[in-house]
């Protein structure tokens, strides 16, 4: 194994893990905000928001999709690594790493079942615009209502009509990050 793929890890895993851990929480339960996160480090294009995402949710029971420029040896083998996480076609994929435009179409994705709505998928969009012109959004965590970038507003307004069921979005680009549920009303 080569320097690369052994580097990037938790410094301190269960201090860096924790904090990590507890600034994704914080991104999904309050829609639109953006919280700075960078423990992790992965070979390019992973931002390291992404890779920390990886590191704190990613295991080998979570089965991962790579789309577009995610997917290459470098980072599979830092994946394979660090996360143990099995890459997966997009339909049995847990979480699904990519660009936006990687990602798609977005129909391939678990969006869960009535019985069990928590079997959805969770797009990890890496390299997100958060300067892009705000939509507004409503819903669970959020006071009146907040505003947040998004690469395709009709998208997510589409994905809210299946709720209970949908895909969630967690959003990054360099060290920040923010999340969408399926909950949210985009507007």
């Amino acid at each position: 194994m080569s320097a690369a793929q052994l580097s990037g890890g938790f410094v301190d895993a269960p201090r860096d893990g924790a904090h990590a851990f507890r600034a994704v929480l914080n991104a999904m339960s309050r829609p639109g905000t953006i919280v700075e996160l960078d423990a992790g480090h992965g070979p390019a294009p992973i931002s390291p928001a992404a890779a920390t995402v990886l590191l704190t949710l990613c295991d080998p029971t979570t089965p991962l999709h790579l789309a577009g420029s995610h997917d290459n040896p470098a980072l599979r083998d830092w994946i394979a690594f660090h996360c143990a996480a099995p890459i997966v076609a997009v339909e049995q994929a847990v979480f699904a790493l990519g660009t936006w435009q990687a990602l798609q179409p977005l129909q391939g994705y678990s969006i869960g079942t009535p019985e069990y709505p928590d079997r959805s998928a969770t797009l990890i969009v890496d390299g997100h615009d958060f300067d892009a012109l705000p939509s507004r959004l409503t819903g669970p965590g959020i006071h009146d209502w907040a505003q947040l970038a998004l690469p395709d507003a009709r998208a997510f307004i589409a994905n809210h009509t299946h709720f209970p069921l949908g895909w969630d979005a967690i959003l990054t680009s360099g060290s920040r990050l923010a999340a969408l549920p399926r909950s949210t009303e985009v507007r």
